[in-house]
């Protein structure tokens, strides 16, 4: 765990002390009226001044489902100045999600938020009221619907077939070098992000990232946006106490401020290009960045906070970050987990040979004759979901939950990793099982309504990407499955640790041997 508490150079160790002992009181004297109330089980260990912000490491969805197990399915911890209830099982998630959906619709504003959403220009970050709810329809209508889903499947498709032709393609100079035939060695979790960041980035500004850059431009690009996810991950102790916020402790906000320049070039340099092209066209818009364009044009007010081009901006990095990112960690998981689980990764090939046969390639058409497949990324997505602990939320005004007191401004916490592991309602919780989805709980979806399982959240914050990722994932493993037999490079069990960061991502690459297993070519 990395030390939140270097002082800089030149701050006086007992002024500091003076302060934080001055704040501390302060923090006092503000709790009084909250301990008369019934309020949930706090766990040991708080630290003055910075409350249990020392016992987040690395992982803190393991942490706090450690602290599950000692003080319950409800408890609260203290984050400095913030209070943050955690919550771990159904009936307490339905409470807070269900119950008290609205109550708890608000976004916390952090340090985070200020320098990599656009100060909450981002639907997904920005607090509920009426910018949100005129931007997330903008989004769900002229993108995220099934009627724009299926108008522009070709463009996911087509990028999905290029992606396994290229693999096809390495293949080919294997053989050719005399290699071991018709296979190669390849990071399949580069391969994932790949994939998914050239489809939605294709969708929202018309051309994919392979097309706009190349070479150490494109893999600058495709780290930082790895990085913006390890970055929200991150409990500062600037958002714990704001007092110490200028000291910058681990040099977090410095990285966001840099990060910040290098996304906006990205998304600016596209909007600008936009703009340009329109002026020599008059047809119908072809991309997402496009439609926000004409929403604008036709007169459309949307905020009176943020400028146009600030919107249009945030919200097409919005729509790529969290479709790239999520989909391609869910896949990786997921191919993880099938080499680890042998019997059921020859089960999925049996079920693609059945039902698409070796003669051609995989059709979206097919995926719904696909049920095991489709309980594959159900169980992945129990075991593995993208975000472990669920975006913060915070209550807009005090309610109870549980029979506790919860005050306003408390930020919620949903422990979806320990909520999808709870051996009362998962038999062998740790157990990787996809017939589970087609068998005890195979009524189970993705929309929010069992709150057993929550894969993209539920209530008004769900996530409105749901038809299109379960749609890109299904097509991008099947082809692959179809298409090829994966084998351990190292011909062992699959490291399956995980990394740091507010999309669930495996810590170590996935490289895997690949070897052609249909007879026909490209």
């Amino acid at each position: 765990m990395e030390s939140y508490f270097p002082l800089h150079d030149g701050v006086s160790a007992t002024s500091l002390l003076i302060l934080l002992f001055f704040f501390y009181s302060l923090l006092k004297l503000k709790n009084i009226y909250h301990t008369t109330k019934h309020t949930p089980p706090q766990p040991s260990g708080s630290w003055p001044f910075i409350g249990h912000l020392p016992l987040l490491g690395k992982l803190p969805h393991i942490t706090l489902g450690y602290l599950a197990d000692q003080y319950g399915p409800i408890f609260m911890i203290k984050l400095g100045v913030n209070r943050a209830l955690v919550v771990s099982k159904a009936e307490m998630v339905k409470q807070c999600l269900g119950t008290n959906d609205r109550v708890f619709a608000n976004r916390p504003h952090t340090i985070f938020v200020d320098h990599l959403t656009y100060k909450s220009a981002m639907f997904g970050f920005t607090p509920y009221g009426q910018y949100w709810r005129q931007i997330r329809k903008i989004t769900t209508v002229e993108l995220l619907s099934n009627h724009r889903i299926e108008k522009f499947k070709d463009v996911r498709i087509n990028e999905v077939k290029s992606a396994i032709k290229v693999l096809h393609d390495h293949c080919m100079m294997e053989n050719l070098r005399g290699n071991a035939v018709d296979s190669m060695t390849v990071d399949m979790k580069k391969w994932f992000n790949d994939v998914s960041m050239n489809s939605i980035v294709r969708l929202i500004a018309g051309k994919s990232m392979k097309e706009f850059y190349q070479g150490e431009i494109y893999d600058k690009y495709a780290k930082a946006f790895r990085e913006f996810f390890e970055l929200a991950g991150v409990f500062l102790p600037g958002d714990a106490l704001p007092l110490l916020r200028w000291m910058d402790i681990g040099g977090h906000e410095k990285k966001m401020k840099k990060l910040a320049k290098v996304m906006d070039q990205i998304v600016d340099d596209w909007l600008m290009d936009h703009k340009k092209r329109r002026g020599y066209k008059n047809s119908q818009p072809q991309d997402f960045m496009d439609v926000m364009l004409n929403n604008f044009e036709t007169g459309q007010e949307i905020s009176s906070i943020f400028d146009t081009d600030t919107i249009i901006k945030a919200n097409c990095m919005n729509l790529i970050l969290a479709a790239s990112d999520t989909s391609a960690a869910t896949l990786t998981w997921a191919l993880a987990l099938l080499l680890n689980n042998q019997d059921i990764l020859k089960k999925t090939q049996a079920e693609l040979d059945k039902v698409v046969g070796k003669e051609r390639q995989v059709e979206e058409s097919d995926i719904k004759n696909l049920v095991y497949l489709q309980a594959i990324l159900k169980e992945t997505l129990r075991l593995y979901p993208a975000g472990t602990l669920s975006v913060p939320r915070e209550a807009i005004i005090e309610c109870t939950i549980g029979g506790y007191h919860i005050p306003a401004r408390t930020q919620l916490l949903v422990n979806v990793y320990k909520l999808h592991r709870d051996p009362n309602v998962w038999e062998n919780p740790l157990e990787f099982n996809p017939d589970r989805f087609l068998t005890s709980h195979k009524d189970y979806d993705f929309i929010g309504k069992n709150f057993e399982y929550l894969p993209f959240g539920s209530g008004r914050r769900l996530c409105p990407g749901i038809s299109y990722a379960l749609r890109i994932m299904h097509f991008t493993l099947a082809s692959l499955l179809h298409e090829f037999q994966v084998l351990s490079s190292l011909n062992q069990m699959v490291d399956m640790s995980e990394d740091f960061g507010l999309s669930n991502s495996k810590a170590t690459p996935l490289e895997l041997i690949l070897k052609k297993r249909l007879p026909h070519h490209f």
